[in-house]
């Protein structure tokens, strides 16, 4: 269902002006769900842009960290303000342009309207510490302080929710920033930070620059004048961030990977486990880091759960995302396309049984986009490699287990641990869980996707390096502490006190 919709033309956005790229080449965005659709062009930039970029928010940093924190955070309330009137104009561009479902869409705008705001919030809970010195006559507290020009790199899946988590705090605490957004959904972020700007955040605040990690990734997280790197994206891509980032000991946020899993247990709410088993794994066409990939489930109720799970993943709609009716939505290119295509493959070789889907949809609406069946293997064990390995795609294993104990064994035996989740009406071992599960999210009774903006986004293993976005978490990337003290007894004093 293609709109008819103009494609536009853009530029990127430097020391608050749309400049063409130093290469004078432009790249397609193009519509998952008919590639017939071109959603718009972007400059395909060099590391000549990255340094223009990265020098005007160096330059504009001397005055912006010298804003007071509630005038920058009246700023970023307009931008919220904005967002809110024009969020279902930037949901229809989301989808056209990256492929969910246009209620997903929505909802990926309303976490950039919650985090705007949730932000501007804290423009005025910036809070630091006083405490009692050990000397007379002394006063002793901490502050927080901006760290400089951040690096923003962010993937296509949440292409102005994840932007907004990076951009707002960053700017709030009076950071400079260049982001560079991925190549498939590069419309979220220019209509975000258009809204920034045209909001009152002063030249060089926010940069834009579109193209190739090689291409512009590489030389902004490289560049000398970068203070700090938020990476949001793969765990082998995030690896090369953290090593070009460790030789000048910048501070580095790694967001990556995730292999999640969703346990149900014999007591489960059935009905409840299948439903968040069938969103969690094929929400968004399975392209969420904290995707149900694998659910592991009692072999009392093996049987059952699988039974009704294949049942309600045989009546999803796969389609174009502005249609209403439409449940999945495209894979966002061809090579995801592809690597979803190849993980069924090796499903099959495996040994897994294929209970539904597995294949490209080509006919008809199909024909001119990267659609695939949602897809559920059973009888998996935990060690195949669709298993232990991120498809990031609409594939899920269900895998069967003797009880609790062993569903703790199999999710915690992967490399990852972003996010799980346990169905259980038993409040001991659903305690249990959330404390032994190595993972940065656990939810109860619940799909192991959604997250709240108020609260520590992240996980462990090679999903993250210990940062956390959202909530005040968030602060403490970019922003470091500096204690402050003051002697106001006039006289002199010895450093310390005699024991």
């Amino acid at each position: 269902m293609a709109t008819a919709a103009r494609p536009i033309v853009l530029k990127n956005f430097i020391n608050g002006e749309w400049v063409e790229s130093a290469s004078g080449v432009a790249f397609e965005d193009r519509n998952p769900a008919d590639t017939r659709e071109l959603v718009g062009m972007f400059p395909r930039s060099t590391a000549e842009d990255v340094d223009a970029a990265v020098r005007a928010a160096a330059d504009a940093f001397k005055s912006w960290r010298l804003v007071p924190a509630p005038k920058r955070a009246e700023i970023l309330y307009r931008a919220a303000e904005a967002l809110v009137k024009r969020k279902d104009e930037m949901a229809r561009d989301m989808t056209r342009e990256m492929g969910k479902v246009l209620a997903e869409a929505r909802g990926d705008v309303q976490e950039a309207i919650d985090m705007t705001y949730y932000m501007a919030g804290e423009g005025r809970r910036l809070f630091g510490q006083t405490t009692p010195s050990e000397l007379p006559n002394k006063f002793a507290m901490s502050t927080r302080q901006p760290l400089g020009v951040c690096a923003l790199i962010t993937p296509w899946n949440f292409p102005m929710a994840i932007p907004s988590w990076k951009i707002m705090p960053a700017l709030i605490c009076g950071n400079t920033a260049v982001i560079k957004p991925a190549e498939d959904t590069p419309l979220s972020t220019y209509t975000l930070v258009q809204i920034l700007a045209e909001a009152g955040v002063p030249r060089g605040v926010i940069n834009v620059v579109n193209g190739s990690g090689p291409e512009v990734g590489a030389p902004l997280v490289e560049h000398p004048l970068v203070a700090a790197v938020s990476f949001t994206g793969s765990s082998e891509v995030g690896r090369l961030v953290s090593q070009a980032c460790a030789p000048k000991l910048r501070p580095c946020h790694l967001e990556m990977g995730g292999k999640n899993i969703l346990m149900v247990l014999e007591d489960a709410n059935l009905e409840l486990a299948v439903d968040g088993a069938v969103w969690g794994g094929f929400g968004t066409t399975g392209q969420r880091c904290t995707a149900a990939s694998r659910v592991a489930v009692h072999k009392k109720i093996y049987k059952e759960f699988l039974d009704r799970f294949v049942e309600r993943v045989k009546s999803l709609r796969v389609g174009d995302g502005l249609d209403p009716a439409t449940d999945v939505g495209p894979c966002i290119n061809e090579e995801q396309l592809n690597k979803v295509m190849e993980y069924v493959a090796i499903g099959n070789a495996e040994g897994a049984k294929l209970m539904t889907g597995g294949h490209r949809l080509t006919d008809g609406n199909y024909a001119n986009g990267w659609f695939h069946e949602p897809t559920v293997f059973a009888d998996c064990s935990p060690r195949m490699r669709i298993a232990q390995e991120e498809i990031f795609g609409p594939v899920v294993a269900v895998m069967p287990v003797d009880g609790f104990e062993q569903a703790l064994e199999v999710a915690n035996d992967v490399r990852y641990g972003l996010s799980a989740s346990i169905y259980t009406q038993d409040v001991n071992r659903a305690f249990q869980a959330m404390r032994d599960l190595h993972t940065g999210i656990v939810y109860v009774n619940a799909p192991t996707i959604g997250a709240e903006i108020h609260l520590p986004f992240g996980g462990t293993k090679e999903t993250g390096n210990g940062h956390r976005e959202a909530g005040n978490a968030a602060l403490d990337f970019y922003s470091e502490w500096k204690t402050l003290y003051v002697d106001y007894s006039n006289r002199l004093q010895r450093a310390q006190i005699d024991s």
